[in-house]
């Protein structure tokens, strides 16, 4: 994914009103659930802190998608 393409992409999803949830899958397979206050995003590089305080650190090339919650439109 292009540095473009994640930033504008996940600024997408992070602004969404209302917020729906979304999920950012890793090149990994891991994947990472958004909540609005739990993400910043800046230089193409995402932080995201999970609700026990963990903080999981990925970038452009680190993220093989976007998908949107069940029932939302997904992007890529």
């Amino acid at each position: 994914m292009t540095a473009e393409h994640f930033q504008t992409a996940l600024r997408g999803f992070q602004r969404r009103t209302p917020f729906h949830p979304y999920i950012v899958e890793l090149v990994s397979g891991d994947r990472i659930t958004d909540q609005p206050e739990a993400l910043v995003v800046r230089g193409g590089v995402g932080v995201f802190v999970s609700a026990d305080g963990a903080p999981r650190i990925f970038d452009h090339e680190g993220v093989a998608r976007f998908i949107a919650a069940p029932g939302e439109s997904a992007a890529a």
